[in-house]
C-alpha cells in the first residue's frame, strides 16, 4: 500500500506535495519521493528511503521547482526495500515520463517480458517501473510531436489492455501535463480535488485519500471512477474518459477497516462513519451471541480501532478507556518487514496503564488479526497489567488469504486464521474469548454510508479474487513475501547506499 499525489497548479507545488505526503505517511513509511516540472519542461526529483520529514530537507525543497508535480510515499509489496526502488520512476523516452503507483500488478512477470520485446529496459524488481515502461511503450506509438488528449486516452486504453491488478497511477508527461488513472475495479482509491486561486485560475489535485486534498486547501470534487483516466494539461485544462472495458466498482474493504485515515472519504463513504457502524454491529453481535461475557471496560488497540471501540462501549453501556499509551514515533507494526521486528516493535509501541486493567474483565478491540503476533503480545500485556479476563474483538472477519492488490499480507501459512477454528485462534492469542466481525456486517457498515457501494474486494476473507491471478502466482508471492524471504531481502538491501538523491534529471 502506498500514497500517491499529483498537482497541476499556477504556483510552486513543492510545498503542497510535501504537506500531502505527510498526511499520507500512514500508507507507506519505507520511502518517499517528489518529481516536479519547471517552466522549461525540465524534471526535478528527490527520492530516498525514510519518512517524509527525513527525505526532504530545505535544500531539496528549493530544487523542486515548478507548478506541476507528483509525489509518493512507499511501502514495498513487490520488489525490495532498496532505495533504488523509491518512487517516482523516470524514463526519458518518449517525451520524458515520470510515474508513481499505488497497488500491485499481478501479471508483472508477463509484462516484463513484453517490455523486453518492446526494447524497454526494466532496472529493478518494482512492478511500478514495469508499469512506467508499459505506459511509455504505448505513448511511443503516438505520431504527433505534441500528443492530444485523444492520443493520451488511446495510450492509456492500451495500458489497461496489458496490465492486471489493483492500481492508482499518477504520471507526468513532459509537454503534456499530468495523467492519473485507476484500475477497472476501483480496488485502489483515488480522488480528484480542485481550488480556485485569487486571480480566478483553477488548480487540480489527485490523491489516494481526500485528507491529502484538505491539507493543501483543495475541495473534494469526486472519486476517480474505476477505469477512468484524467488528463490535466500543463495549462490547467481537465479532460477525462473511461478507458477500460467493462469497469465495475469493487472497493477494497480493508481500506475502511485499517489503511485509510478516519478523516478521509473514499468512494463517497466517510471512513470514520463506517468505523462507527462497525462498532455498532460488533456490539450487537456481542449482545446477541455472547451474553455470558461480563465486560467491565472496553479498551482499543490504538489508533485505527479507537472509533470502533468507542461505539462498542456506547452500545453495550460499559465504560470506554484508553488503556494503552502509544509511542507516536513507532511505525505501523502491520507493515514492518519480519516477525522479529514486529515482535520487538509492539512492546516499544504500546505501554499499558495498569489502573485501567487491574481486576477487570477487559474487552480489547483491534481493527484486524493478521499473523496473531501482535494480538498475543497485547493480551499478555493486559494480563501483566492485572486484567482478570481478556476478551478480544476484531473489526474485520478472519483473514485467511493473502492480498494481491497492494497490501503486503503474508502467505496463507503465516496467517493465524488460516485452517484454524475460532477456539484455536483464541487459544493461540491467549484470550478468554474471541469475537470476529461478520463479513455481511462489515459490508453493511460501508453500504449504509453509501448505498451505491454494493460490491467489495474481500479476497483476504473469502479467497475469491475479483481479478484472478495466474495459477503459479501464489507460489511466486510466497517466495517474495514470507518472513524468510523478507529477511533475505533485507540482508541484500543493507549493502545499498543509505539514500538515492536524484534531484535534477
Amino acid at each position: 500500500m502506498c500514497g500517491v499525489v499529483g498537482i497541476v497548479g499556477s504556483s510552486p507545488v513543492n510545498l503542497p506535495l510535501y504537506n500531502s505526503l505527510q498526511v499520507l505517511q500512514h500508507r507507506g513509511q519505507d520511502a518517499a519521493g517528489i518529481v516536479t516540472v519547471d517552466e522549461d519542461d525540465n524534471f526535478h526529483q528527490r527520492k530516498a528511503n525514510g519518512m517524509v520529514t527525513e527525505v526532504f530537507q530545505q535544500r531539496h525543497m528549493l530544487r523542486l521547482k515548478g507548478n506541476i508535480g507528483i509525489g509518493h510515499s512507499r511501502y514495498p509489496t513487490a520488489g525490495s526495500s532498496s532505495a533504488a526502488e523509491a518512487q517516482p520512476f523516470y524514463v526519458n523516452s518518449p517525451y520524458g515520463i515520470a510515474l508513481a503507483h499505488n497497488g500491485n500488478l499481478i501479471n508483472s512477470k508477463e509484462l516484463k517480458e513484453k517490455c523486453k520485446k518492446a526494447h524497454r529496459h526494466v532496472n529493478t524488481q518494482s512492478d511500478s517501473e514495469i508499469l512506467l515502461n508499459i505506459l511509455a511503450w504505448k505513448i511511443s506509438n503516438i505520431e504527433h510531436d505534441v500528443p492530444t488528449e485523444d492520443d493520451i486516452f488511446n495510450a492509456v486504453s492500451g495500458v489497461y489492455e496489458e496490465i492486471r491488478g489493483g492500481y492508482a497511477v499518477v504520471s507526468l508527461v513532459l509537454g503534456v501535463g499530468l495523467i492519473a488513472f485507476r484500475d477497472p475495479c476501483g480496488i485502489r482509491p483515488m480522488v480528484l480535488g480542485s481550488k480556485t486561486t485569487e486571480d480566478g485560475k483553477v488548480e487540480y489535485m489527485v490523491a489516494s485519500e481526500s485528507v491529502a486534498l484538505d491539507v493543501s486547501g483543495f475541495k473534494l470534487e469526486r472519486d476517480v471512477k474505476p477505469g477512468e483516466c484524467l488528463l490535466i494539461t500543463k495549462e490547467g485544462k481537465l479532460f477525462s474518459k473511461i478507458c477500460a472495458k467493462t469497469p465495475t466498482l469493487q472497493s477494497c474493504i480493508f481500506e475502511y477497516v485499517y489503511f485509510a485515515r478516519p478523516d478521509s472519504i473514499i468512494d463517497g463513504a466517510s471512513v470514520y462513519a463506517t468505523r462507527v457502524r462497525m462498532g455498532t454491529k460488533l456490539a450487537q453481535q456481542i449482545q446477541n451471541e455472547h451474553k455470558d461475557l461480563k465486560i467491565d471496560v472496553v479498551i482499543p488497540i490504538p489508533d485505527t480501532s479507537v472509533d470502533i471501540a468507542v461505539q462498542i462501549a456506547r452500545t453495550l453501556g460499559v465504560p470506554y478507556r484508553q488503556g494503552f499509551v502509544k509511542n507516536r514515533y513507532i511505525g505501523r507494526t502491520f507493515i514492518m518487514p519480519g516477525q522479529k521486528q514486529r515482535k520487538k516493535s509492539v512492546r516499544n509501541k504500546l505501554n499499558p496503564i495498569p489502573a485501567e486493567f487491574l481486576g477487570k474483565n477487559v474487552l480489547l478491540v483491534d481493527d484486524s488479526i493478521v499473523r496473531g503476533t501482535t494480538s498475543l503480545q497485547i493480551v499478555q500485556m493486559a494480563r501483566e497489567a492485572g486484567a482478570k479476563q481478556v476478551f478480544f474483538a476484531s473489526a474485520s472477519p478472519e483473514i485467511c488469504y493473502p492480498n494481491i492488490y497492494g497490501i503486503d499480507m503474508p502467505t496463507s501459512k503465516e496467517l493465524i486464521a488460516y485452517g484454524r477454528s475460532n477456539e484455536e485462534i483464541c487459544k493461540e492469542i491467549a484470550a478468554d474469548a474471541l469475537i470476529y466481525q461478520k463479513l455481511e456486517d462489515l459490508e453493511a457498515s460501508v453500504t449504509e454510508e453509501n448505498p451505491e457501494l454494493t460490491k467489495f474486494e474481500t479476497s483476504i476473507f473469502t479467497g475469491k479474487y475479483v481479478v484472478p491471478p495466474a495459477d503459479d502466482y501464489f507460489d511466486n508471492i510466497e517466495k517474495q513475501r514470507s518472513d524468510d524471504a523478507k529477511a533475505d531481502k533485507a540482508w541484500k538491501d543493507s549493502s545499498d547506499a543509505d539514500e538515492l538523491d536524484i534531484f535534477n534529471i
